[in-house]
């Protein structure tokens, strides 16, 4: 299997493209603020032909790029329901304040294609397997994709702003919420094995294991209840 990503745009925000190898198709996520540019130089690079964006959320730092790079290839993009006015309304989503600086070099509105994903559901996209979780927390409508085992590699865990190395994202955005992330994080990642790679939306590859045993917010979970972390201010 081929995963190439890169950060994109003011955030950093991690944009991955999968495809089972090079020369085959392929599925992109989250192409964020400033990630057009370097998805064609991944697509180049890899010979790789998109067959569909899918999105963890709907903060414009992971779909800012969505419409352009759609538009290019002829692909739908696959986000919540709960998250699909983001697109549209980047303000809305992300406050007054931050949506103001931005809203004067985006191009906002949604591609030709759009479908909804749903918890629990499973995509069959360029000869790959993605299950859906719907975990909110960072958003109403935050969803995680993750790709089964196989011989050759461990699970891969695309978390989004669910799950960094070392923290979690942030809820004090509109629509955040630290108890329901507390819960997401409970029933989302706390069952996965430990061998499971976590690719996330901000920040470095990390593995369940490692962030079960020195993850504070994840560790606070497992635990039980008790006093829970201030909520962190990492991504959008």
């Amino acid at each position: 299997m081929l995963i190439a990503g890169f950060p994109a745009g003011a955030w950093g925000t991690n944009c991955y493209l999968v495809a089972p190898a090079a020369g085959e198709e392929c599925v992109i996520i989250d192409p964020g603020h400033q990630a057009a540019q370097g998805v064609e130089e991944a697509l180049k690079k890899h010979r790789l032909k998109p067959v569909a964006v899918v999105l963890t959320h709907g903060h414009i730092d992971h779909v800012a790029s969505v419409v352009p790079v759609c538009g290019a290839h002829d692909v739908p993009a696959w986000i919540h329901p709960a998250d699909r006015y983001m697109m549209s309304d980047p303000e809305k989503a992300m406050g007054r304040s931050i949506g103001q600086r931005l809203m004067g070099e985006l191009t906002v509105g949604e591609p030709d294609d759009v479908k909804e994903l749903s918890d629990g559901s499973r995509l069959e996209l360029a000869g790959l397997e993605f299950s859906v979780a719907h975990a909110p927390g960072h958003t109403k409508g935050s969803v995680t994709f993750r790709m089964p085992e196989t011989t050759e590699i461990p699970s891969v865990f695309f978390s989004g702003d669910l799950l960094f190395a070392g923290s979690i994202g942030r809820t004090d955005l509109p629509g955040g919420d630290h108890a329901e992330m507390l819960q997401s994080l409970a029933r989302v990642c706390l069952p996965l094995d430990d061998s499971t790679v976590v690719l996330s939306g901000h920040g470095p590859q990390t593995t369940i294991g490692q962030e079960r045993a020195t993850n504070p917010y994840l560790r606070d979970v497992a635990a039980g209840p008790g006093a829970a972390h201030p909520a962190p201010r990492r991504g959008m």
